[in-house]
């Protein structure tokens, strides 16, 4: 009886220890899942209300007032304070300040659309927003048609992660969105 007991003793000792390993482990991995899924939607998110600034920016407020001539898209496009708050409103609806968006770092794009005003200099606005107009979204194909034009809008969001015991412990990122329209008239 005694060499039973003695047994049962050393296998529950083993399996507590091996529960002491393997339980951190465990918990750090489910962690991880949860805060990287958290990253994921602020992305998603951040992404989402990009686009949604880049369509409001490339479509015109009067969609019958049609364009000045010599102009291939005319002057009644939304101002860039209606861009800022079709992205507040994007991710606010998702429970993100807008007020942590960080003085932009992405570099504005190089290459404008050729056609008279706007003149590529005055394009892009930029501060913690960059919105950018009259952007050439994909070069014609021959020289017959006419390129592609439109919008551009990029930021960035910070996010902190809460990893204990890695190297992402409260180390913060700045999750960078992008988004291009193309512009109607």
């Amino acid at each position: 009886m005694r060499t039973l007991k003695n047994r049962l003793t050393n296998v529950a000792g083993a399996e507590i220890a091996e529960a002491a390993l393997v339980l951190p482990v465990v918990f750090v991995f489910l962690l991880g899942i949860v805060w990287f899924g958290r990253a994921f939607n602020i992305y998603s998110t951040i992404t989402q209300a990009a686009q949604q600034g880049a369509i409001v920016a490339a479509r015109p407020t009067c969609a019958t007032c049609g364009a000045p001539p010599g102009i291939p898209w005319g002057t009644n496009f939304p101002g860039d304070a209606a861009v800022i708050n079709t992205i507040s409103s994007v991710m606010q609806a998702s429970s993100l300040d807008p007020g942590q968006i960080p003085p932009n770092s992405v570099s504005p794009p190089t290459t404008f659309c050729s056609f008279p005003p706007p003149a590529p200099s005055g394009n892009c606005s930029s501060g913690n927003i960059t919105i950018c107009r009259g952007v050439l979204l994909n070069p014609p194909a021959s020289a017959t048609q006419p390129p592609v034009c439109g919008t551009l809008v990029s930021f960035q969001y910070p996010f902190q992660f809460y990893l204990p015991f890695t190297s992402l412990n409260l180390r913060q990122v700045l999750l960078t969105a992008q988004a291009q329209s193309r512009m109607e008239n």
